[in-house]
């Protein structure tokens, strides 16, 4: 391993900080090395990207488009091909890759002094210069200036003169007193732009920059990068806005803290906040399902572990972990990046020290002290295999203006695919038609609103009015979390998402092995109480995916119109597609999804009305998903239990055309309240019976009894699962 450093050290390979060593020592040390294979191919992408940018010449266009446009998209290639060819030549010591970024940055410099706000800006956005959004600006400053720094040594004094100067410095200004409310902002925007001028003041050797990138432009250390690490993670490492924004936030997060590790070290960055960006890292590697993040908030749900942001998170978390699972992320990945923590990684990988990633079920607290809630990841399976299983409860705070009103929510992935679904962002990323690539506005009026969930909606109308001052005050309290063996739960509790109508609710779920069956059951119980003596609408929608094979209540299906389900908050987005009563044993609804059936069965109270349903209505621009919905809606002027139960069971294999177990494996689901208790009952057509009881005290170790079926049923804690022949213990 030390030989290996070494030859590293020599390599200079581009990091946080430049060695400074000379390209020709370099060139002489790549060779005496056999590079790992990952570290190659990245080489490989690096080199052809560069190859193709030199033979088209440098191309440095005026600002003009918005995320999509022609311009936009070159100058997001452009800081690609700075920091690639600044790599490249400290690993390599081939001038001509100096020479083009060289020739690059002098065309910036030229260009920048003269720029105005972006001619795409738009609405009350802060602009950038280079780009349409200031965000992107910093995104270019963060990997321009690394490029910039690989060369910056060799050039003569004049071109660093007017480099540092007509660009970097102009750039670095820009961002932070020039953009000093996004700079100021504890947000991601202000992350990338504190590393980005952060790491040109230690790149120009401007300590100003520095300095008001680390504590705020008063120094006070009230915001900055500091600060942000301190407000926007929890002491897990969960990262406010959602596993979407945490991955795009990470990559600034830890280039930044690899530049002044390099630069000063006494400030013992990575052990900072009992080593807060290690623990984000694993936390944003934990918030995946097949590699695909959680698409919570405003989310594109085609984002992986197969981005850049964690290309670079990856390797330095392996650089000082050595933890062998990250290395099986890295080959999952496929991708790296040009830094020497990534050639030890790859080295690593290429000498068979990976072993598999612990996806475990896990419970992340929010907020910077742990008490704005959790979000709740309970698994079964391994993540490798089909059978994986994952439930993601989100009892978590708002997540500032990104976050969507949705307390209490909840998802579920199984074999391989998303079952119980959230909507994301409603936007397509750098499609220019489609509003410039921006968010469009049904990402307001339908994906932030509560209905658009799978959680609890009062009288049709948004968590806190869909007001998000209001929702950033507030946070659910997580009650309640086991991984146990056969039984895992999770419970929570919001007070405040209806102020004016008084309402709260509590939830329950609980991922469940029952006999005989193959696979573990969801049990969701929403507890709803108060409402100040009115009688109130209250709506449990179930965003799922797949295709129903079969209704179990009677309905009346709308086959010559479709109505709209209601004129507000997402409700006008939502066609009605049929009605119905459901009752007893028949309140079911059984879909087929990626060749696996899934039936969702649920208690019908008296007067209870199925709503079956799809998104898209009131979409002339055909900005919308149409996705399936089934909603439970009750009226009461008191309290109401929603209690559900979600089972996956058989195959479909067209191919072969064999069907197994396409009907429910479970025979009822019953449920009764005795006292401040719940109780749950689900039995098999083999006749297995499984009793959960919530008793919703946190006296882990005080023994509770309720009586079920004329029987008394006891058990210890806030849940347990009584599963016996019989169905109950007396």
């Amino acid at each position: 391993m030390k030989q290996v450093l070494a030859v590293i050290a020599a390599l200079g390979l581009v990091t946080g900080f430049m060695t400074g060593v000379a390209p020709a020592h370099a060139q002489s040390a790549a060779g005496a090395v056999n590079t790992p294979p990952l570290f190659a191919s990245e080489m490989d992408r690096a080199r052809a990207l560069l190859d193709e940018a030199i033979a088209e010449g440098v191309v440095v266009p005026q600002p003009k488009d918005p995320g999509g446009g022609y311009t936009h998209e070159r100058h997001k290639k452009n800081f690609r091909i700075i920091y690639n060819g600044g790599a490249l030549y400290r690993i390599t010591g081939e001038e001509k890759y100096r020479d083009y970024v060289r020739d690059v940055l002098l065309a910036y410099a030229e260009m920048y002094p003269t720029l105005e706000p972006h001619p795409a800006r738009k609405g009350t956005q802060s602009a950038g210069r280079i780009f349409w959004q200031v965000l992107n600006d910093a995104m270019w400053l963060v990997d321009s200036i690394r490029g910039y720094e690989a060369i910056r040594d060799t050039l003569t004094d004049a071109e660093r003169d007017t480099i540092d100067n007509q660009l970097f410095r102009k750039a670095a200004e820009f961002l932070s007193t020039g953009s000093a409310v996004t700079f100021s902002k504890i947000h991601n925007h202000a992350t990338w732009a504190t590393a980005g001028v952060g790491m040109t003041g230690y790149v120009i050797g401007e300590p100003e920059f520095v300095e008001i990138a680390l504590k705020g432009l008063d120094k006070s250390g009230e915001t900055g990068f500091l600060r942000q690490t301190e407000l926007l993670f929890s002491p897990e490492g969960y990262y406010t806005e959602g596993p979407y924004y945490q991955r795009f936030a990470m990559k600034p997060f830890v280039v930044f803290a690899g530049a002044i590790e390099k630069n000063e070290p006494a400030r013992k960055i990575f052990e900072h906040r009992d080593q807060i960006l290690l623990k984000a890292i694993d936390t944003t590697i934990q918030l995946t399902y097949g590699g695909l993040f959680f698409p919570f908030n405003d989310a594109i749900k085609d984002k992986s572990l197969n981005t850049t942001e964690l290309y670079e998170g990856v390797a330095i978390a392996y650089a000082k972990t050595q933890e062998p699972g990250l290395l099986s992320i890295a080959d999952f990945q496929g991708r790296t990046v040009l830094t020497e923590e990534a050639f030890a990684m790859t080295s690593a990988l290429a000498a068979g020290k990976a072993k598999p990633f612990d996806f475990r079920s896990i419970l992340l607290s929010d907020g910077p002290e742990g008490k704005a809630g959790a979000i709740a990841v309970l698994r079964n399976g391994e993540e490798e295999g089909l059978d994986h299983t994952a439930l993601v409860a989100k009892n978590a705070s708002q997540g500032f203006g990104h976050g969507h009103f949705d307390k209490l929510s909840w998802q579920l992935y199984d074999n391989g695919q998303e079952i119980i679904r959230d909507y994301g962002a409603a936007r397509f990323l750098n499609i220019e038609a489609k509003e410039g690539g921006r968010y469009l506005p049904e990402n307001t009026t339908w994906a932030k609103s509560t209905i658009a969930h799978n959680t609890l909606v009062v009288d049709e109308q948004s968590h806190f009015g869909g007001d998000v001052k209001l929702a950033d005050q507030y946070a659910p309290q997580q009650l309640f979390f086991t991984d146990g063996e056969g039984l895992q739960a999770t419970t929570a509790q919001i007070t405040t998402a209806y102020p004016d109508s008084g309402t709260a609710f509590t939830r329950t779920l609980a991922m469940v092995d029952v006999a005989g069956l193959d696979a573990p059951v969801v049990i969701d119980v929403v507890r709803a109480e108060g409402g100040n003596g009115k009688t109130r609408q209250l709506d449990l929608p179930l965003h799922y995916n797949g295709h129903i094979m079969q209704v179990g209540f009677d309905y009346e299906a709308n086959t010559s119109e479709r109505p709209v389900l209601g004129d507000a908050h997402g409700y006008q987005h939502i066609w009605v597609d049929a009605l119905g009563k459901p009752e007893g044993d028949k309140s079911f609804l059984t879909f087929l999804h990626d060749g696996r059936f899934y039936t969702y069965r649920f208690v019908a109270s008296e007067g209870m009305e199925a709503i079956l349903a799809e998104s898209g209505a009131n979409d002339p621009n055909f900005n919308l998903r149409r996705q399936p919905i089934i909603i439970q809606r009750v009226s009461t002027s008191g309290g109401a239990t929603f209690v559900s139960a979600l089972e996956s069971h058989g195959l479909y294999d067209g191919a072969t055309e064999q069907t197994i177990e396409s009907n429910s494996q479970i025979a009822s689901l019953k449920h009764a309240q005795s006292g401040q208790y719940d109780l749950v009952e689900i039995t098999t057509l083999e006749g297995e019976k499984a009793l959960l009881a919530i008793s919703y005290d946190l006296d882990a170790d005080k023994q509770h009894s309720a009586t079920w079926r004329g029987k008394t049923v006891v058990w210890k804690g806030f849940l347990a699962l009584v599963q016996t022949e019989e169905g109950m213990v007396e």
